[in-house]
């Protein structure tokens, strides 16, 4: 997203894929609150704080005047979804198990070996 400002409007911010919401910013089911410092007079955010607290990048171009504001996982500190790869096993009787037939239920992956 190109920025000529580092305070924008909310509804302009949703094109970064993050609406910001009264309990944060939020992307789809997922909400990060957000410091009281995101909020900026007018009812703008600050985008530099939103964007450290989502870990997205934030470059400044001084001789246009332009800000580039990135993705929000390039840190590594948020997913980008929490939808898993389809995933099929054979459970303790040897029969075919596929992990979509837990879709819509928090799930835990756990993988071990002995080497």
């Amino acid at each position: 997203m190109l920025l000529d400002s580092l305070s924008v409007d909310p509804g302009s911010f949703s094109a970064t894929g993050w609406s910001v919401e009264p309990q944060g910013a939020c992307r789809g089911d997922v909400c990060v609150p957000l410091p009281v410092e995101a909020r900026v007079a007018g009812g703008a955010i600050d985008v530099t704080v939103v964007a450290e607290r989502l870990g997205m990048p934030l470059v400044h171009d001084a001789e246009h005047e332009l800000w580039a504001l990135g993705p929000a996982t390039v840190g590594g500190r948020a997913l980008a979804t929490a939808t898993a790869a389809e995933l099929t096993l054979p459970d303790l009787d040897g029969r075919p198990f596929t992990l979509s037939s837990l879709r819509g239920r928090k799930v835990l992956l756990l993988a071990w070996a002995s080497w």
